[in-house]
This record gives C-alpha cells, structure tokens and sequence, in this order.
C-alpha cells in the first residue's frame, strides 16, 4: 500500500528543504521508490534534490486550450504529457503540478490528471508531496491517501498560527490525515516556552525542532542542492530523529 506523505507551511519555513531531506531519510533507509511531486506554485523542490525539470503539468494543462495533436484523444494526450513530465532519478522520480489554473474552466483537465496521478501512485511506496499553505492539490488529486501530514513553521507566534490555519484548511478540505505533526525549524538554542504554548494551545502535536544551520545557507549561496547535506549536518541529525519518531517506525506497523 502507498503511504503518502504531505510537507505544507507557509513561505520561509524551509518546508521544501525539509520534503528534500525527508527523501533522502527514506532513501538511506532502503524505503523506495518514492514519488516526489512539487505541488508548490514557487516549485523548488528540483533544486533542493538537484534535478533538472523541462516541463510540469500545469503547462499540460494550458496545452488543451490550443487543442490536441491529431491521431490523440485527450486522455491519451494528458497521459503522454505525464509520462514526459515525470523527471526518474536514483531511487525516486519526480513530477511538478505547476502554475494553478489561469482564466477558463479546467475540469476536465484536472479530472484527468487526478486519474491519472492516482493510478501512477500505485508504482510508488512512497509519495512525498511538497505544498504551498494552501492544500487544494492535495485535495483535488490525492486526496484518497492521506496519511501523514507534516507542517512547518519557524519559531514565532505567527508561524504557529498559520500552522494552524494550515492544520484547519486540511480538515476543511476532508483530507482526514492520519497523523499530524508539526515541526519548527531555525530554532536559535532552546525553544521558548510561550512558543510551545502556543503549539499546544492550537492543538499541533509537535514531533521536534530543527537548530538554524548555517550549512544550509551556505548550500543555497553556493547553488548546491541541500538534499545532499552531510549526515552530521545539525539540521540533517534533528531530522532524522523526527522522521525515526513520526514516519519510519509505520513501516513496520500499521498505521
């Protein structure tokens, strides 16, 4: 059965680097393949793993407006567009949803990209899905395995409360998540104490902190993908021990 995991937090959080090195964790655990899909309008999550993306799914999209070529049905199109936006890589494969939909209606479209996205995550035993704040892709493609949702947020009053409009708009969507975890990243020493109220006054269950760690700004001047962060990395060790506690350990019971 496929586990999908969903990454969401606002902008700055570092959820995207957090969806890299969630990859690499599950990787070095022999956990694959994986199925990573961008679903971040500012799709990045190429970068942090260092791959190269030529085209994405929401240009598919636009590509019905002026019509299909001749000999193609629409279905066959959309799964020939698919199949050439899925980037495949050491242990994973990689597919980015896009730009959302401009002017005109998309339904159509959408149906079919849910289809077929749905059926293509049979493949996978993993699907690790990097999302903007806002959950719609979640909801409108996959929506029928929703089993981890983690949500990142930076050490701030601010940040713990969209964490929680992020945690409500899952609910509102009926995505029915499983398990919900809330990390906080960029942490300078310990956690103050009025942050972890406010956690836990909103109902986030939070599994772990992340120190700030200069390597990483380090790799994003350099251009190198952080993905590729040294095991000993401060970041990459606190990682590791909240994917131990919150992910690995439903591998090998149910969840």
């Amino acid at each position: 059965m496929t586990m999908t995991i969903a990454m969401a937090g606002k902008g700055g959080t570092g959820k995207t680097t957090i969806a890299g090195l969630l990859i690499k964790f599950l990787l070095k655990r022999g956990i694959k393949p994986i199925l990573a899909v961008d679903a971040d309008a500012n799709a990045n999550l190429n970068e942090v793993l260092g791959v190269e993306v030529e085209t994405t799914l929401g240009e598919a999209r636009e590509g019905l407006k002026d019509g299909v070529p001749t000999g193609m049905t629409r279905d066959i199109y959309m799964e020939y567009k698919l199949e050439q936006a899925l980037v495949e890589s050491d242990g994973y494969d990689l597919i980015v949803m896009g730009r959302p939909e401009g002017p005109g209606c998309y339904c159509h479209a959408n149906t079919l990209l849910s289809r077929l996205l749905d059926r293509l995550c049979d493949n996978y035993r993993v699907v690790v899905m990097d999302n903007e704040a806002g959950m719609e892709h979640i909801s409108r493609l996959l929506a029928r395995r929703a089993d981890i949702l983690l949500i990142a947020s930076d050490p701030s009053q601010r940040g713990i409360q969209a964490a929680r409009r992020i945690r409500d708009l899952a609910r509102e969507l009926k995505l029915e998540f499983k398990k919900e975890r809330l990390i906080i990243n960029r942490v300078n020493g310990e956690l103050p104490p009025a942050i972890k109220d406010a956690a836990d006054a909103a109902g986030l269950n939070l599994a772990g902190c992340v120190p700030e760690d200069d390597l990483i700004s380090h790799y994003d001047t350099q251009g190198r993908p952080t993905a590729q962060l040294p095991d000993d990395a401060r970041s990459v060790q606190a990682l590791n021990e909240i994917f131990e506690g919150t992910i690995f350990d439903l591998f090998e019971k149910p969840l």
